[in-house]
């Protein structure tokens, strides 16, 4: 929805590209159209997302680098520290995909 007409756009997944997994309901985005036809994204550099689904972290398992791949609720997968569990809300940077810290 266009936050100055409240006029409302329809997007596929597809013409968003990369940026869809990162998206959840709320989320605001750019969009940069060309003959009145959205070419290009631009959503946010980092995102706070809860973790739906991952493995319990064993203590003193380092045998994999200390991480664990979780299930972010917009369905991204991203490898989280060992002591991240369901329900926690982490923070990601879209750019790389990488866990940045736990949101507060």
């Amino acid at each position: 929805m266009d936050e100055a007409s409240y006029e409302e756009l329809a997007l596929r997944a597809d013409e968003l590209g990369d940026s869809a997994r990162w998206l959840k309901d709320g989320t605001s985005l750019k969009l940069v159209f060309y003959q009145g036809r959205p070419v290009a994204t631009e959503g946010p550099i980092f995102v706070e997302l809860a973790v739906t689904d991952t493995e319990p972290g064993i203590r003193g398992d380092t045998a994999t680098g200390g991480s664990k791949q979780a299930t972010l609720e917009s369905g991204a997968v991203v490898n989280v520290p060992l002591f991240i569990n369901p329900g926690d809300v982490v923070r990601v940077d879209t750019r790389t995909g990488e866990y940045v810290d736990r949101a507060k």
